[in-house]
């Protein structure tokens, strides 16, 4: 098997696994709504091969990475639909820089230490 049928072949089955189905989740309906979850589905892949010089000795490999991170749903209504962001990232930012500026504060308001070295006479 060569290089290019290597990546062929890796690259469909990769396309086979990334879907609409795995982007946007089975509708789920509650009353006169529906919700369709949404995910962020990110992929790479790639794969190798070679030949040792004076010999018939050759090898290659492949592998492939899939992600899915849900990042919202669309709400179907009535009057129309919308869709509905996830921003847990976001959040979780502010609140660490808040974390740090509120423990930069304390050891600000703590004021200068003093600190002596005092030698020993032996």
């Amino acid at each position: 098997m060569d290089i290019q049928e290597m990546l062929r072949n890796l690259a469909e089955s990769v396309t086979t696994q990334v879907s609409v189905k795995t982007v946007f989740g089975t509708p789920v309906s509650a009353g006169e709504r529906t919700v369709i979850p949404a995910a962020h589905v990110r992929y790479s892949f790639g794969a190798g091969g070679g030949r040792q010089e004076g010999g018939e000795g050759h090898g290659g490999g492949g592998g492939a990475w899939i992600s899915a991170t849900p990042c919202g749903m669309i709400e179907v209504a009535q009057d129309g639909a919308r869709y509905i962001a996830f921003d847990g990232g976001r959040k979780l930012g502010i609140a660490l820089l808040l974390g740090f500026l509120a423990g930069a504060a304390v050891v600000g308001l703590r004021g200068p230490r003093r600190v002596e070295i005092v030698k020993r006479q032996e």
